[in-house]
C-alpha cells in the first residue's frame, strides 16, 4: 500500500473458493488482520466461530457498489482509524468500515 503496511491477498495464498473457516484459522496462527467487503462474514455462524477461535481482527467494508481502486481509496483513508482500533483491542473482534472510512467495532468475543 505504501503506507509502510505489509498487504498479503487472499488468493495469493488460498484458493478462490476456499472455506472460510480453513483460511480464517491461518489468518488467526499468522497474526494477520482482514480487510474484506464480504459483510456476510459478520452473520455466518461458522464464520463467526472461526474468526473466534482463531483471535482474528478483522474490518468488513460495509459501503455498496464499490469497485477495486475505490476499495482501496477506503482501505487507505481508513487506516489510522484501523490502526487506532488495534492498538486499543485485543482480538478476536470484527470492527464495520463505512465508505466514509469510519471504523465502529460490531462485535467483539
Amino acid at each position: 500500500m505504501g503506507m509502510g503496511v505489509a498487504v498479503e491477498i487472499h488468493d495469493d495464498h488460498f484458493a478462490r473458493d476456499a472455506e472460510d473457516q480453513a483460511w480464517l484459522s491461518v489468518v488467526g496462527e499468522k497474526g494477520w488482520v482482514v480487510l474484506t467487503k464480504d459483510k456476510k462474514i459478520q452473520y455466518r455462524p461458522l464464520e463467526q466461530e472461526a474468526l473466534r477461535a482463531s483471535g482474528v481482527r478483522a474490518f468488513v467494508l460495509v459501503a455498496d457498489g464499490l469497485r477495486g481502486a475505490d476499495i482501496c481509496a477506503i482501505f487507505v483513508k481508513a487506516m489510522p482509524n484501523i490502526e487506532k482500533v488495534l492498538r486499543a483491542r485485543r482480538g478476536p473482534f470484527i470492527a464495520r468500515m463505512t465508505g466514509s472510512a469510519r471504523v465502529v467495532i460490531w462485535r467483539q468475543w
